[in-house]
């Protein structure tokens, strides 16, 4: 698996998972226009043939678009759960707009999700973002979290709620630790017990993005803390 904390001075390299050629072609045509140039490796028509291909992450797919429904008109959540347990990165891209499903996704793995309406700019910002570990909310996706309301909300200490800010706003945990002066062996504590108490309460959080969905919805921060 590559080093992420490396990955900020390489060319950026993704995969595109979606049943229809003109989302191919757009997304390249999008990334081939960014500033730093985003390069696409490969496109895929399903998430198999992509898994086939990539079963691990790589510094040439440091990120995989998906779409959500790719062999039929229903969600397929286990696709998003097949290329995140195998260690990818997911961005979400779907013309569905409900909560429902949207936080459906976060809880499958994806980092984020991104309604195909919302353009060229949030698409380009969010693979950047996956890229380089850092969390990102489109406006659906704010939306989608703001209006969940399911219980189980855990009581996270004092320092432990530092911590989880402090890693959102940062790209690193050596970083969180020259901000709140600890180790990064401390905020990598810090963080397995938040996760440990979400999981606790029935609400796991795997990834960075599960866990700004989590903070956001128990009111610990606003998409404009991010």
């Amino acid at each position: 698996m590559p080093d992420r904390s490396d990955l900020s001075t390489a060319t950026l390299s993704i995969a595109v998972v979606d049943d229809h050629d003109v989302i191919h072609s757009g997304v390249r045509s999008w990334c081939a226009a960014a500033d730093p140039p985003i390069a696409v490796a490969d496109c895929y028509f399903d998430s198999e043939s992509f898994l086939a291909a990539h079963p691990h992450p790589s510094a040439d797919v440091q990120a995989v678009v998906l779409d959500l429904e790719l062999t039929s008109r229903k969600p397929d959540f286990a696709a998003i759960a097949r290329i995140a347990d195998a260690g990818h990165r997911v961005v979400v891209y779907s013309h569905l707009e409900h909560n429902e499903v949207i936080l459906q996704c976060l809880d499958y793995g994806a980092v984020t999700y991104l309604v195909k309406s919302e353009g060229k700019r949030h698409l380009i910002d969010a693979i950047r973002a996956a890229g380089t570990d850092t969390a990102y909310v489109g406006p659906r996706m704010a939306g989608a979290l703001h209006s969940d309301s399911r219980a189980g909300r855990p009581a996270l200490a004092a320092r432990e709620r530092e911590v989880l800010v402090a890693w959102f706003q940062t790209e690193s945990k050596e970083l969180v630790g020259q901000r709140l002066f600890i180790s990064p062996a401390t905020v990598r504590t810090h963080l397995q017990r938040i996760r440990a108490k979400y999981a606790a309460a029935g609400r796991p959080a795997p990834t960075k993005a599960a866990l700004v969905a989590r903070a956001i919805q128990d009111g610990m921060i606003n998409v404009d803390d991010l």
